[in-house]
C-alpha cells in the first residue's frame, strides 16, 4: 500500500489485517517497523522516510527544528561539551576525574571532539575505535552512554552488538626475585619502603602513597585506611617484616611525604624506569596487588579474607587478580589419616572410668538388677 504521489525508494505495507505497519527498503530489502496500527499516521512517516532519502540535509534541519524547539543546544552540542560535562559529574580532584580528562585528551577521540553529536555517523565513531587503544574504546563507549542517558542521543550512534571486543593485555604479578632486584637496585630510601609496603599490603599504589601514620594500630598491629578508588574501608593486619618497614616511617603525618604529593602516573613511570634499568617486563605498580592475591590463594587464606584486605567488593574481581594462583590439593589419605589420629586422641580412655561402668556400657553383658536382702528389687538402683 503505497501513496501514488510518494518515491519509490521506499514501500509501504502491514503486516496482516489489523497489523503494524512497515516500511521496506526496495534497494537493500531491509524492513523497518513503523511502531504504529494507524494509516496517517504511518504514511506520515512514510513520507518522511522517503524525504529524507531524497533530501537529507533538508531533512536534517526540519529535524533539528523539531528537536530545538525541546534542547536549543542540540544542533550544536559536540563530543567535547559531552566529555566536560561528564568529567564535571565526578568530584574535583579525584582520580576517576582525572582519567576522564585524560581520555579526552587521547588523540583518537582528539579528532571527534569538534564534531556535532547528532551529526557523528556510526562510521566516524568505528574508526576513532580501531584507531585508538582500549581505553579509547573503553571511554568512547561511556562518552556515548552518558549522551543518551541525559536523552543528548535519541538512539546509540553505535549499537552495543558493533562495538569492537575490549582485549586488555596479559597482565601478571611480580614475583619475589623481581621484587628484591627493584629494592637492592633503590637507592631512595622512601621510595624503597613504599614498593615493600606494597608488597606485604597489596594496595593501590595511591593507597598506599596516602597512608597516614594514623592509619597504624600498633596494639592490633592493623593497618586500616579507605579506598581512594571507592571509598571501601580496607584493613589488613601486619607481621614482623612489614612492622620493621612501618618503624622505619615517620610516626606522624604522612608516612610518604613525598610520594604522597606524586601524580599517579609519575609514582608509575619512576617504577617502570626502574623496571627497564633491569630488564624487568610486563610489570606495573598494580602487579604487587596480583602478586599479593596470588601469594594470599595459595597460602589458603579465605576468600572473604582477601576480598577485604583489597579492597574489592566483587568476587568476580578477586578471581581475576588470583588467576595466575596455582592451588594445591592436599593429599585425601592424609588427610583421612590425620582426622583419625585426631578422633583417636579425642576420644576418652576406657581406664579413666571404674570397672563396673565399663561393663554397664558392654550391650553383650545383661544388666543385673540391684535387689534388697529380702528379694525385692531396688528400683532406684535400677
Amino acid at each position: 500500500m503505497n501513496p501514488t504521489d510518494a518515491p519509490s525508494r521506499y514501500r509501504l505495507f502491514k503486516k496482516g489485517a489489523y497489523g503494524t505497519f512497515y516500511i521496506e527498503d526496495v534497494l537493500s530489502r531491509r524492513q523497518t517497523s513503523l511502531k504504529t496500527k494507524d494509516k496517517k499516521e504511518a504514511e506520515r512517516l512514510y513520507q518522511a522516510h522517503c524525504e529524507c532519502a531524497e533530501a537529507p540535509d533538508r531533512a536534517y534541519r526540519v529535524g533539528m527544528a523539531y528537536v530545538g524547539s525541546i534542547d536549543p543546544d542540540a544542533a550544536t552540542r559536540t563530543w567535547k561539551q559531552v566529555v566536560e560535562a561528564y568529567a564535571a559529574n565526578h568530584p574535583e580532584g579525584s582520580p576517576t576525574r582525572y582519567r576522564i580528562e585524560i581520555a579526552g585528551k587521547d588523540r583518537a577521540i582528539a579528532c571527534l571532539l569538534r564534531l556535532p553529536l547528532l551529526r557523528t555517523r556510526p562510521d566516524e565513531l568505528l574508526s576513532a575505535v580501531n584507531s585508538g587503544t582500549v581505553s579509547t574504546n573503553t571511554y568512547l563507549r561511556r562518552f556515548q552512554n552518558f549522551a543518551l542517558d541525559l536523552g543528548w542521543l535519541p538512539k546509540p550512534i553505535l549499537p552495543k552488538k558493533r562495538w569492537p571486543k575490549v582485549r586488555h593485555q596479559p597482565k601478571r604479578a611480580i614475583t619475589e626475585e623481581e621484587h628484591l632486584r627493584i629494592l637492592a637496585r633503590e637507592t631512595n630510601s622512601e621510595r624503597r619502603a613504599f614498593y615493600q609496603l606494597c608488597w606485604y599490603l597489596g594496595g593501590a599504589s595511591t593507597d598506599v602513597a596516602t597512608l597516614q601514620a594514623i592509619n597504624i594500630d600498633w596494639r592490633n598491629r592493623t593497618i586500616s585506611y579507605n579506598r581512594k578508588k571507592t571509598a571501601q574501608l580496607s584493613g589488613i593486619k601486619f607481621g614482623p617484616g612489614c612492622e620493621a618497614v612501618l618503624r622505619s616511617l615517620p610516626q606522624e603525618g604522612s608516612l610518604f611525604p613525598y610520594l604522597a604529593m606524586v601524580r599517579a602516573s609519575d609514582r608509575a613511570t619512576e617504577f617502570k624506569q626502574r623496571c627497564q634499568g633491569l630488564g624487568i617486563k610486563g610489570v606495573t605498580l598494580h602487579s604487587y596487588r596480583y602478586a599479593w592475591a596470588e601469594m594470599a590463594k595459595q597460602a589458603g587464606m579465605p576468600e572473604r579474607f582477601a576480598q577485604a584486605a583489597l579492597g574489592h567488593s566483587s568476587k568476580a574481581v578477586h578471581r581475576a587478580y588470583a588467576k595466575g594462583a596455582i592451588m594445591e590439593i592436599p593429599c585425601l589419605e592424609d588427610m583421612l589419616r590425620e582426622k583419625a589420629a585426631t578422633i583417636q586422641r579425642a576420644a576418652p580412655s576406657a581406664m579413666e572410668f571404674p570397672a563396673a561402668s565399663v561393663i554397664l556400657l558392654d550391650p553383650h553383658v545383661e544388666e543385673t538388677p540391684a535387689r534388697f536382702p529380702d528379694g525385692t528389687v531396688n528400683c532406684l538402683a535400677a
